[in-house]
């Protein structure tokens, strides 16, 4: 992905904090205090320009949302969308998700989404996967026990990458499409990069896999 540099949105994030969480780390543990309730959390793993995470927070909001990306220029299009129309259950975390244990206490979410994410295709850049071992040991510490990751993608390779990963790390993939928009599937919301894939005929391919043991100590 080839980003278009916004000159303006390190500035209109600090401007907008009650929207982008700048100190995450320091509601560790106290999330649910900061969105004023107990409800469940989920979390989108490189949200994006924050389509999915700002529908998915209308859709249900007995369900509190958090989206993270790492890259300003393209975490203000989610911004900017919450300015346009506020969602209380939702909010932004403008940081990298490989610190997602500083931010979030143990069995603290409830489900995590990884939507569209770099499929990193070189082998020596294996490591970068969001479905890399040491990612999925991050999810299940921070999830709750039998909590989800969602994962959704065009990519065929990243795709069964990802389901090897998975079952070899113990989870139980509850919920396997090879191609999701032609199936039963009731309720899905797509991404920007989701639509604009399909529309190119691209298969879209999703898995739910759940983390069967005690969270990671």
């Amino acid at each position: 992905m080839r980003l278009r540099h916004k000159p303006y949105a390190i500035e209109k994030i600090d401007n907008h904090p009650h929207y982008v969480v700048s100190n995450p780390e320091e509601h560790r543990g106290k999330w649910q205090m900061l969105f004023g309730n107990d409800h469940p959390i989920h979390i989108e793993v490189g949200t994006g320009r924050g389509r999915f995470i700002y529908e998915m927070a209308k859709a249900n909001p007995d369900v509190n949302y958090i989206g993270i990306e790492k890259f300003s220029s393209v975490i203000v299009d989610a911004l900017e969308k919450l300015i346009e129309e506020e969602v209380p259950n939702l909010k932004l975390i403008n940081k990298d998700a490989k610190d997602l244990t500083v931010f979030f206490a143990d069995a603290e979410i409830d489900r995590v989404y990884l939507n569209f994410s770099d499929p990193w295709p070189k082998a020596r850049h294996e490591k970068r996967r969001l479905t890399y071992k040491s990612f999925l040991q991050n999810y299940e510490q921070v999830l709750i026990k039998g909590g989800e990751v969602h994962f959704k993608t065009d990519n065929q390779g990243l795709f069964e990458y990802s389901l090897l990963s998975f079952s070899a790390y113990g989870t139980l993939l509850k919920y396997i499409s090879l191609d999701l928009h032609n199936s039963e599937f009731e309720g899905n919301i797509m991404t920007e990069y989701e639509e604009k894939f399909s529309q190119k005929g691209n298969r879209i391919y999703r898995v739910e896999a759940k983390f069967q043991n005690e969270p990671a100590q």
